[in-house]
């Protein structure tokens, strides 16, 4: 820019343009005249900072009150009569006198070639602390070391940087600063390593002393602390302070190991469990302005829920302990844990509360669904449910196994445990309905167990894998309704719209056996539930529970089942109705849609009832059945019936199962889920028990199967693959085909 140039660099000369003049005032600042302000750029409102103190600026463009000022924090006790609005400062914490710069005798000047010089007996004093300077794109301010204050040379010598260890008084380190113990010392060490941005290097480390320095080399920080003579405590004994290092410049830190990031997010891992590894590192890098690896993050959140909850290991070896606190806090409860009996790993455990098996065996509709998860533990492993519905249609667990894999030796024991559960607790053992998935091992254990079971389809696994297989959302929804239909008519219309769509998604679905799956053909009694989607309902914290250790695990689905028997309880105290909400809206739809049929009396027992779209049906309300079906499925009375009832003055309430009504609902859930102490008081408990007796404890050792390392796979199958030949793999490990060595889970 014409006349506005300030230059100092390998040259340093300073040119100023025309009537620009350069005034010392009597303090020896750099003055600029009154006519002319240094301009850079535009005229007003422009300050260039230079260094780190942020209250003293460079004035551009106004002829008043413009400072130059290099560094930071300069104060100049011998000042009197200099102009204060006016000044130039150089260095770090630097305290001018009267040596340094003469008000009398001391002149800075421009010779005739406009060069910046100084009288050949007299220097510019610049603290050694000087920090570099530099102005970005045209207007450069170059200092080089290069160039002597001498006959219009402006010399800078080269400076390191300074910096103290104490940034923040949580991490300040003093001498005789007292600390417990040694892992304390070593601890308050390392987060003022953190904190002032440079790593330490441990030189020793024992039980009686611990010195440690810089990790930089050449940098003459360091540290000494020692045990007092008779006590536990440490002592800072020296400290050297100062560091001519640069500090780091990585976005890690060496110190910043997983105990570290432990101890960071304790507080807030104990008050928030769901605290993630992501959440952790944002909130380290906001903290402490470093970087960690996601892993890191992981370890750091499992070293304190270990500590919170237990570990894994201390889970399986519990697991005698807390079935004996089961059946001692839940009388009559099933709790029974299994291991190898040649090295006493874990293999099952099967767990039902008295107050669920009262519940069922008095209250509910005999209909079971049977389903599974896989855990996400360390140690994996499969959760077995067994499940039945109230008489509002919710779920009502049963019974819940652990196994070490999922297998059809397992379905069947898991199925022999629920036989004998029911075989104990009722007289005459009931037919049941068990919904499934109908893989091999359930099948097997539930013909060998229960003979006499109606045993379906669950719809949710069919219609995923007839999903999967056509992936065609119309196709999905007429097997929904195919499978609603009450008539075998109904039934096979569904069937022939399916067909005329695709005829190969016909084929697959007439391949499956209706009387499994399809409502029109199904000989048990289902009370319209086609699905036992158990792991789905519970997803909200069932999912959650499986990444726990065991007995953790086993504890928050305790917890969920006592509230859940809480709170429907007390729900139920505030009905007033004969029949459970759900029941009583579908007689109340049942009562208007009956009100246009015309009904004609056969006896005292049947009657024909014609509706203008439906035609003809007869109700036998003797034994509760309509030709419709609706009546006997559902185990409510259907419209047709509905009608008969009124048509004859019948309440309509007192022929619907007993299951719907508010009094047997009150009875399912009638019974308590009593807590279990604190694990710190189960040894106690069971010696007071146990008294004389000599009781072998069982120790039972975690599974051999571990969790592959790495983050689980997402399974995506992309559209193009669709119907593609697979590749099959085989596993070094176990000599199985469809997986690889490194995602082999299976037992050693």
């Amino acid at each position: 820019m014409a006349n506005h140039d300030l230059v100092l660099g390998q040259n340093p000369d300073l040119v100023l343009g025309q009537n620009h003049d350069l005034v010392i005032g009597q303090g020896h600042g750099l003055g600029l005249g009154q006519r002319h302000g240094l301009g850079l750029g535009h005229a007003h409102d422009h300050d260039l900072g230079l260094g780190q103190a942020h209250d003293h600026d460079l004035g551009l463009g106004h002829p008043h009150d413009s400072r130059l000022v290099l560094g930071q924090q300069h104060h100049h006790p011998h000042d009197h009569g200099r102009d204060h609005s006016n000044e130039l400062a150089l260095g770090q914490n630097n305290d001018t006198d009267e040596d340094a710069l003469d008000a009398q005798n001391h002149e800075l000047g421009l010779s005739d070639n406009h060069e910046l010089t100084l009288a050949e007996t007299h220097g510019l004093g610049v603290d050694q602390n000087m920090v570099h300077l530099s102005i970005d794109q045209a207007q450069e301010l170059g200092l080089q070391s290069t160039h002597d204050i001498s006959q219009g040379h402006f010399l800078v010598p080269q400076v390191l940087q300074t910096r103290r260890l104490i940034v923040n008084p949580d991490n300040q380190l003093t001498i005789s600063q007292e600390f417990s113990d040694v892992k304390s010392c070593r601890r308050a060490i390392r987060d003022a390593a953190i904190a002032c941005r440079f790593e330490i290097q441990t030189v020793k480390s024992d039980k009686t002393r611990f010195t440690a320095k810089c990790a930089a080399e050449g940098c003459p920080w360091r540290i000494h602390a020692a045990k007092l003579p008779g006590v536990p405590t440490f002592t800072i004994r020296t400290i050297h302070e100062m560091h001519t290092c640069n500090g780091i410049n990585h976005l890690g830190h060496q110190q910043a190991s997983v105990q570290w990031v432990a101890n960071s997010v304790e507080e807030r891992l104990r008050e928030n469990p769901h605290y993630k590894p992501k959440e952790i590192l944002e909130e380290i890098h906001r903290m402490h302005g470093i970087t960690l690896s996601y892993k890191q993050a992981w370890r750091g959140k499992e070293r304190i829920m270990a500590a919170v909850r237990g570990s894994f290991e201390e889970g399986y070896r519990l697991l005698p302990q807390y079935c004996d606190q089961i059946k001692r806090t839940n009388p009559g409860s099933i709790a029974t844990v299994y291991g190898n009996p040649e090295d006493n790993c874990f293999r099952r455990l099967f767990i039902s509360f008295y107050a669920s098996i009262y519940g069922f065996v008095n209250a509910c509709r005999p209909l079971i669904g049977l389903d599974r998860t896989l855990l996400k533990s360390k140690y994996l492993g499969t959760l077995l449910l067994a499940t039945g519905f109230d008489g509002d249609g919710a779920l009502f667990p049963l019974a819940f196994g652990v196994v070490d894999e999922e297998s059809d030796e397992n379905w069947i024991w898991f199925l022999s445990e629920l036989h004998t559960l029911l075989e104990a607790n009722t007289e005459n053992m009931p037919r049941l309905t068990i919904l499934s998935d109908r893989q091999k091992g359930i099948v097997d254990g539930v013909d060998f167990n229960f003979p006499t079971a109606f045993h379906g389809f669950c719809m949710r696994h069919l219609s995923e894998l007839f999903r999967k297989e056509f992936n065609n959302d119309a196709l999905v929804k007429l097997l929904w309704e195919a499978a609603h239909a009450l008539t075998v008519i109904e039934f096979e219309a569904k069937i022939l719209e399916i067909e005329e769509t695709s005829q190969e998604a016909a084929f697959w679905i007439r391949r499956i056996p209706p009387r499994l799956w399809a409502t029109a053909y199904f000989e048990g009694t289902r009370y319209g539930h086609l699905t036992a989607n158990v792991v789905e309902s519970l997803n909200n914290w069932i999912l959650e529970a499986s990444g726990l250790p065991i007995i953790q695990m086993m504890e928050c689905i305790r917890r969920q089942l006592m509230t859940w028997f809480n709170e429907r309880r007390e729900a139920s105290l505030q009905w007033t109705s004969i029949l459970v909400p759900s029941a009583e809206r579908r007689v109340s739809d049942a009562i208007e849609c009956a009100r246009g049929y015309q009904v004609g009396r056969a006896n005292e027992a049947e009657f024909e009832v014609v509706s203008p779209h439906e035609g003809t049906n007869i109700v036998d309300i003797r034994n509760r059945c309509c030709l419709c079906r609706g009546w006997q499925l559902y185990g409510l009375p259907c419209a047709h019936g509905v009608a008969a009832l009124l048509s004859c003055r019948q309440n309509v309430h007192r022929y619907t199962e007993s299951c719907f009504t508010v009094a047997t609902y009150r009875k399912t859930y009638s019974q308590t889920i009593h807590p279990i102490p604190d694990k710190s008081l189960w040894k106690e408990m069971s010696d007071a028990n146990q008294e004389g007796d000599n009781k072998i404890e069982v120790l039972i050792n975690p599974p051999k199967s571990l969790r592959p390392p790495g983050r689980p796979r997402k399974k995506r199958v992309r559209a193009e693959d669709r119907g593609r030949v697979k590749r099959v793999v085989h596993c070094s490990r176990c000599n199985q085909t469809g997986h690889f060595r490194t995602t082999c889970a299976a037992p050693i």
